[in-house]
Formats: structure tokens, sequence, C-alpha cells
């Protein structure tokens, strides 16, 4: 099932989610490829589908340029036939040619006219594909996960190159991905999707910074959480790590869980409020710092959100072993509390 309802202003929205939650599907009813048993979609204050007025604009007619995450380019047509394929339709032959140099010397794929797919990199198919989106001259671009299929060491740089052109596209543009970090270098606003539903959008910033649900909290990178049981006004037992946490008040009523981002939490002297006794599971060296798996006493091996892990500075996490019992400290002001969904 898929529950949809975002808006978006000429900037760059992320659909941020898991795979399977319903991005992908979200752009294809937005491009008219899938039609939504009911609801409304609108752009530029122009109405494209409307199941209670039975209105449904027909794909070619909606301006909107969808980047598939396998480009979709006319594999038996060269990279000037599969962009002019589109210019053709638009324009006079001789203007058409003028706006073919203009996008391929704009996006750096002059030279390659006469080259068919199979011939180009994965980065040149790309910038053809999103050359081709931009021959329609749509009123929204949609991006479904670009930099997905590419390899590690071309991402950075394409990634560049895709944040020049949607700058200088100036419309709105719909960012699918599941990558959290991509988002935040990318994106001004971000939606979150989880099991085919959306949130409310909000600014990177501020999804980062203090997210609402779960599954926002998830996707944004934070490594540790609880269930909880609300004690008093300021007060949880936190259930998977078996102690008292004093928290940000008012509590949340409709708060279900905590989460603590994995470099807030710091191995202290002795207990005191806010402490917890663990026992360290695990120590692996990353590339900058060293993690360390905790897991609190009393707390079940088993249970899907037991354990602890943080994050140090290589120099403060000399010594820890595994099989060490030592106390780590959680700020009240660290603690996210979650809601459900």
């Amino acid at each position: 099932m898929l529950d949809a309802e975002f808006e978006a202003g000429n900037e760059i929205l992320a659909l941020l989610g898991a795979s399977g939650c319903g991005k992908s599907m979200t752009l294809k009813c937005i491009a008219g490829v899938e039609r939504p048993d009911e609801g409304r979609i609108v752009i530029d204050g122009i109405t494209l589908f409307d199941s209670e007025k039975k209105i449904d604009v027909f794909p070619q007619k909606r301006r909107v340029g969808l980047l598939f995450q396998s480009y979709a380019l006319f594999p038996n047509m060269t990279v000037e036939q599969n962009i002019m394929s589109v210019l053709i339709s638009r324009m006079a032959k001789e203007d058409a040619k003028k706006r073919l140099a203009c996008l391929t010397e704009s996006l750096y794929i002059s030279g390659l006219e006469n080259h068919y797919p199979v011939q180009l990199s994965g980065g040149q198919q790309q910038r053809v594909a999103l050359a081709r989106i931009l021959a329609s001259d749509p009123s929204i671009i949609m991006l479904d996960e670009p930099l997905s299929a590419l390899d590690s060491y071309l991402r950075w740089q394409l990634e560049q190159e895709l944040v020049r052109l949607l700058e200088n596209f100036g419309g709105t543009t719909i960012y699918v991905s599941h990558n959290r970090d991509e988002v935040y270098r990318i994106c001004g606003k971000v939606c979150v999707m989880s099991r085919g539903r959306t949130e409310r959008v909000c600014t990177v910033d501020d999804l980062f910074e203090a997210p609402r649900t779960l599954a926002a909290a998830l996707l944004f990178g934070c490594k540790n959480y609880s269930r909880i049981e609300r004690v008093s006004e300021d007060k949880v037992w936190a259930v998977d790590w078996k102690t008292y946490l004093c928290c940000p008040a008012p509590v949340d009523g409709d708060a279900r869980y905590i989460g603590v981002r994995a470099h807030y939490i710091e191995p202290c002297a002795e207990g005191g409020e806010n402490t917890i006794h663990c026992t360290v599971l695990r120590v692996t060296q990353d590339v900058f710092s060293t993690i360390v798996m905790l897991l609190p006493d009393g707390a079940e091996p088993s249970s899907d959100f037991s354990n602890i892990r943080i994050e140090l500075p290589k120099e403060r996490a000399r010594g820890i072993r595994k099989g060490d019992a030592i106390f780590v400290k959680i700020k009240p002001h660290d603690i996210m509390m979650l809601k459900k969904s």
C-alpha cells in the first residue's frame, strides 16, 4: 500500500527510505507510468491526476523528467539520436541542433555524439540520460537513486556534477535515495518514507538533529535504540537496556523508543545518573575511530536493540578490550524521543 503526501518548491527534495518502501513507485505515479487508485497530483498549479475529477494526463504531456536507475537509453540509437528524439518533437531541426550542442557541452559529453550507449561508461550514460530529460524542458526532474549503480571512485565526481546541474536547473527536483550521507550533501529538504507512508517534510538539518520517528532515526544513522516505558515527566525505563534514564522534559507521551547517537555515548569512571554498566562484546578498528559494542548488565543478548554501540577517537579507546566491564554515560539532552511511525 502506498500512502504518500508531500509538497516541494523550487528546491531539491529527497525521498529517503529503505529499499521497497515505495519511493520508486511514488515517482512512477507522478510521471504517469503507474496509475494511483486515488488521490491528486498537481505540478505548477496544473492537475495531472485527480481520481475524483477523473483527470489523468498522459505521461508524454506531463513535462516530468524521470531518470531511471537503468537510465533507459535507446540501445540502438547514438547519443545524438537519443537526445534529438526529444528535441525534434519540440522545435525546428536547426534549433534542435543548437540545443543539442548546448546540452552536450554543459554535461561534458561533447565528442560522444556518435557513440552508442554500450560504448559509454556508467557516468557518461547517466549524463546522456540527463541531457535527454533536460531536452524535454521539464517542469520537474525526478532522480531514482542516480548514483547507486556507479563505482565508488566515480561517485564523488559525478555527485558534484549532478549538484551543479540541478542548481542550474533551478526548478523542482525530487531525489530518491536510501543513502543518508548523499541526501545530506545534495538535498535541502527531506521526506522520509517507511512501509509506503510518508512523514512530514523537514530540512535535512532538522532530521539529523531531531528525527521524530524510529524509521527516520534509523535512516539518518542513529545506532542505539531501546523501547521505553514512561516513569515520570523526565524519566523513562529503557526496556532493552534495563536501566532508568533522565530525559529532556517533558517526555513525549507518544514516544515509544529512545535513540542515542554512537558518538554521544562516552565511557566514564563510575556509576551515577544516566550511567549504564556494560560488558564489552567487541572492539573494531574503523579508519578514523574505534567502534566498541557493549551489552548492558541484565540485557537480553537476543533483543533487537539490547546492544549499545559507541564510537571513540582511537586514542580514547586504547586499553578497552573484549570482556572488560565499563560504565558509559548518556547526557539527557543527547537522548532522542521517538514515535513508532
